[in-house]
């Protein structure tokens, strides 16, 4: 499975910069010692994964794919937008928009699940809730599954098969003793796998945040996530943890600035590709976060430029949606209009 996936994987082409990022190791300590607490469960340390050297990736634009997701200030999706509805720009100025593709066309989904401690005491409120997704999606939508921990193993390929991929997701298997929990390299390599699948693509990140990956890991996510073209939903798994019903209250309120770091990585994962963080509290909460995020992949429109220049560098992308071309009388300052926000040029 996993090798069906791969053949999918496509060289990116940049270099990696040397950016700021913040590693989290006390926050895994702090989940596996919750669940370690609540469950005395034990297990054998992982073995520590030696950091790479930033990898050199080639990237070569034919054109920017932009997915756009649109809101009214009620939080309503708004559908039946014509092409002509759509403005995009490029560092500021507009571009033609060459391709246009509206919701009605079917997407591609990557459910990317956290197999650690905290998905393991949360299945009844999170994966099983994961249903309601499943049913919100249209019938052509595909969906994949892939579980991590300190790196990520394909459990399902695309199919629209959607009661294929409930029994994916009833058949995972979830560590419970210590271990690594790679986020951002084990999110590197699946973007890698989605890269040159056809069509809208999201990728579905559900985890606790935490992330113990190398930093040469965490700098060349967020080198991807900054210019990349597929976008993330993050959904929160440590909400139940940290609000007094699976640890001590006492506990819980010492390691607030571990559970806030990690919620700002999947703040920031989300933000940077057009996408959005939830951080449900129960079994309820993480429903009705599947329900939206099976509405954002059906309203997705898919527009298209080309990069007006070659000239190597990172550009800008902002997307404006004008008023009295959408059913209904909405206006634009009313609109939420969630987009990538920038790509790399190419370089001749």
């Amino acid at each position: 499975m996993a090798a069906t996936i791969q053949k999918r994987v496509g060289l990116v082409s940049r270099e990696v910069g040397d950016l700021e990022t913040r590693r989290l190791p006390s926050a895994c300590q702090l989940l596996i010692f919750l669940c370690v607490s609540l469950a005395c469960v034990g297990g054998t340390p992982a073995q520590d994964n030696p950091a790479q050297a930033p990898q050199t990736i080639q990237v070569k634009v034919a054109r920017v794919n932009v997915g756009v997701v649109v809101t009214d200030a009620k939080g309503k999706f708004v559908e039946g937008l014509p092409r002509d509805s759509f403005h995009v720009f490029d560092n500021g100025a507009e571009q033609p928009i060459t391709e246009f593709t509206p919701i009605e066309e079917p997407g591609q989904v990557l459910l990317l699940i956290e197999a650690g401690p905290a998905a393991y005491f949360l299945q009844d409120a999170n994966l099983f809730a994961a249903n309601t997704m499943l049913k919100g999606l249209s019938a052509g939508d595909r969906v994949a599954v892939v579980q991590y921990t300190d790196a990520p193993h394909a459990v399902l390929d695309f199919t629209a098969d959607k009661s294929a991929a409930q029994l994916a997701l009833d058949s995972l298997q979830f560590n419970v003793g210590f271990g690594d929990l790679n986020l951002s390299s084990s999110l590197c390599t699946v973007l890698d796998w989605v890269a040159q699948t056809p069509g809208k693509k999201t990728i579905v990140l559900i985890a606790s945040g935490v992330d113990t990956s190398p930093p040469a890991a965490i700098n060349a996510l967020q080198a991807r996530l900054q210019t990349g073209d597929i976008r993330v939903l993050c959904v929160s798994t440590s909400g139940p943890l940290r609000n007094g019903k699976l640890a001590g209250k006492a506990k819980v309120q010492q390691t607030q600035e571990e559970f806030a770091a990690a919620d700002q990585l999947l703040q920031w994962i989300a933000g940077a590709t057009g996408g959005r963080a939830y951080f449900p509290m129960n079994g309820k909460a993480f429903e009705e976060t599947y329900r939206e995020v099976a509405q954002i992949v059906r309203h997705e429109y898919s527009l298209a430029f080309a990069p007006p220049s070659a000239d190597g560098a990172i550009h800008q992308v902002d997307v404006k949606v004008h008023p009295g071309n959408a059913q209904g009388k909405g206006k634009e300052a009313a609109y939420r209009i969630d987009h990538r926000k920038a790509y790399q040029a190419p370089k001749e």
